[in-house]
């Protein structure tokens, strides 16, 4: 294909199909660097990786790095978790949302570029992931109704904090009945007065067959709902007073249980801000 032609075709693909601002899919990847590979780890993610496999593809429209320093990691719940082996691991999050109605047209995007890097060298091998998986939007819910900022603006917004939420339903007829539940009854209890702004509600979908070697198939697609909270504190600062009963809500309401409970600040671009505070 010639440069004028591969020029033509973007043409194309932009003057066709969806090309909203809703969040309608999202990339949610908690990795754990090898020990003594903090920095290194930090510098090729935000130096490179960042833009080079994810902001830079097309439909990826917005992203944000978070991190769980040792403190921040020994708050996380349940001490047995189904998504991390120990509880504490995994202590970088990366966040991305993608276009809604653009998912297949990503994913292509994403596979050939990651084996392109993974080619050329461009792929730091020493870290594991903990929990990596693209995700559908299924709700969002606001602390404020229609004041404040949308979803789509909330990996640009200056929150301080963000918490991951992983609850897993008992069965995948009764996935449908927990999400109604959160939406209806849990979030807005919990938002309500509350330095949450909001939480956004994805579920998991499966990684394509041809997805790199190193990131294992998603587990949960037919039962799990992932949650983030956006904090307009640092998550220290809120911890007991709004997650403390949350764990305890959901397995009370016999719809499902959490799986993970994890606080997270956001990391400060261009610089190794809290990499020494990681073990």
């Amino acid at each position: 294909m010639t440069e004028d032609t591969r020029a033509e075709v973007y043409g194309e693909l932009a003057a066709a199909g969806p090309y909203g601002v809703r969040p309608g899919h999202a990339l949610i990847t908690m990795v754990e660097p090898h020990p003594g590979q903090e920095f290194a780890y930090n510098r090729w993610y935000e130096d490179d990786h960042y833009y080079a496999g994810a902001m830079a593809m097309p439909w990826m429209y917005a992203g944000r790095r978070w991190v769980a320093t040792r403190d921040l990691q020994l708050l996380r719940r349940p001490e047995k978790s189904a998504v991390a082996e120990p509880v504490t691991a995994g202590c970088y999050l990366s966040t991305y949302w993608i276009t809604e109605g653009r998912y297949d047209e990503h994913m292509k995007w994403t596979v050939g570029i990651n084996k392109r890097l993974n080619r050329d060298g461009r792929v730091h091998q020493a870290r594991t992931h903990v929990f990596t998986a693209f995700q559908d939007h299924e709700a969002t819910v606001y602390r404020d109704g229609a004041a404040g900022p949308r979803d789509f603006h909330a990996l640009d917004h200056p929150y301080q904090g963000l918490v991951l939420e992983v609850v897993d339903a008992e069965g995948p007829r009764q996935r449908a009945e927990l999400l109604e539940w959160l939406v209806a009854r849990r979030l807005p209890r919990a938002l309500a007065g509350s330095p949450a702004a909001m939480a956004v509600i994805f579920r998991p979908t499966p990684l394509p067959g041809d997805r790199m070697t190193y990131v294992k198939q998603v587990e949960g697609v037919d039962t799990r709902l992932t949650l983030l909270w956006f904090l307009e504190c640092d998550p220290r600062e809120c911890w007991e007073g709004l997650f403390a009963a949350g764990e305890a809500g959901v397995a009370e309401s016999g719809l499902g249980r959490v799986e993970l409970l994890a606080p997270f600040i956001p990391t400060v671009p261009g610089t190794d801000r809290y990499v020494d505070q990681l073990r």
